[in-house]
Order: structure tokens, then sequence, then C-alpha cells
């Protein structure tokens, strides 16, 4: 008698063992949000710009010419980013192993981010700085009254709101791109906004919002646009590119 209850002891013990294992393996682990992910480059082609060749004069002797010379010099603190965005929606574990994975989505939405911070923490994500914009100008060899400083650059906060990693983003410094040639003006109508963010730890990221199949700078067809700043004295940055969709 006393084995049979100590076994229907045991097997009771087990269940609830058994139980307890399977509530811990659907709820005890760390949830995965759906964070921006890091974005596969599948395609460059960098543009160094135009070869501009020196007008001349021939003049004689004992002449005094005046003269209006004009230039248009590649600036040396700023480079783009252009082009388009692919991309699907999927279930994946830890190691990429997928479990579910739907269609490749035909017109994206969503955000192109850049940062030379490999390692975002986007559950902090704000509007970035002051502080933090002039740290990264002095990172960048720019002085405040440099015509093409970051300040006067993102000198807007008009942007589309904006989510970002469940972050509602609004009256960040902004700045917009060119199309056609030209300038759209900073509105939240431009149709390819950019604006500068940060996380807890002050890296500073710049967020392009995507506008799928838009006319661009050139005339050709983009999803995004996006300039970010560059030394012109030190060796290129690296920049980390993120996507978060829809």
């Amino acid at each position: 008698m006393n084995g049979r209850v100590d076994d229907a002891m045991m097997r009771n013990r087990m269940c609830l063992l058994l139980a307890a294992l399977l509530v811990f393996a659907a709820f005890g682990l760390p949830a995965v949000l759906g964070i921006p992910a890091g974005a596969t480059i599948n395609y460059n082609s960098t543009d160094n710009g135009p070869t501009r060749t020196p007008s001349s004069l021939t003049n004689n002797r004992s002449t005094i010419t005046t003269v209006v010379l004009n230039a248009i010099q590649q600036d040396a603190h700023w480079k783009a980013y252009i082009g388009n965005v692919t991309g699907s929606l999927s279930l994946q574990d830890a190691n990429t192993n997928t479990i579910y994975n739907w269609n490749a989505i035909a017109t994206p939405t969503g955000k192109v981010i850049a940062s030379r911070n490999g390692s975002l923490t986007f559950s902090t994500v704000a509007c970035a700085a002051n502080t933090t914009i002039a740290a990264e100008m002095t990172a960048m060899n720019m002085s405040g009254t440099d015509q093409d400083s970051m300040a006067l650059t993102f000198n807007s906060t008009a942007h589309t709101p904006t989510v970002v990693a469940g972050q509602s983003l609004s009256g960040c410094n902004m700045t917009s791109t060119f199309v056609n040639n030209a300038s759209q003006g900073q509105s939240n109508g431009a149709t390819f906004q950019e604006f500068l963010m940060q996380d807890a730890n002050a890296n500073l990221a710049y967020v392009a919002i995507i506008n799928a199949s838009k006319t661009g700078y050139n005339g050709k067809s983009y999803d995004f646009q996006m300039i970010v700043p560059e030394s012109n004295v030190q060796a290129p940055r690296t920049y980390y590119f993120y996507i978060e969709l829809g």
C-alpha cells in the first residue's frame, strides 16, 4: 500500500516538475523584441563626384585683368548614402533557424538607420541632445561656425513624427535631401527626411525615413537618401546600417 502511495506521489511530483519546465520555457525566457535589424549590403557603387577642368586666361603683358572666379568644391565634411530597401518578416531563433517566413515586402516602409556605433541600445532611443551633436561635431573636426556644420545642416525640427523601436520621436533635429537637383525645404512634407537620434549612452544615429520608389536627387527612383558627417582630416569613418521595416 505504501509503495503505491509513494509511486503516485512521485508521479505527481514529476508532473508538477514537467509543468513548471513548460511554463518556464514558454514564459521564463527573455523576450526578443522586434527592434531594428542589422542590414546586409547587397550592392555598393561609390561616385567620387565630377572632375572639373580649370579655366584659363592668356593676357597681354602690362595689363590688369579683373576676374570673378566661381568654384563648386566637393564638401569634405559629409558623404551620402542612397538606395533601395528589400526585406521580409521572419520568426527566427538566435541561431537564425527559421520557423516561419513571410513573403518579401514589395513596398517597404520604415527607417534606415546609420551610426558609427555597431551596437545601439534601441530600447532607450530619443532625439539627439545638443550636447551629443556638439560632441559629434568635435569628433568630425567641425566648428559651430562652419557653414557645413552639423548644427547648421540639421537645423530644423519639422520631420514627420516617427516610431523607432517602439519609441515615438518628434521634434528631433532634421534635414531633407534634394529631389531633382533642387532643395525641398525642410518640413514634414519633404520626400526624403532625415533626423538625429541617440541612445542612452549618447551614441548618435542618423535616421532616414523610407519613402518607397520616389524621385531622388538625380531624377532616379530611390527608397531613401541620407547624409552623414565625415572628418576632413582623419581616416574615413565606418558606419553601421540598420533597417526597421514598417
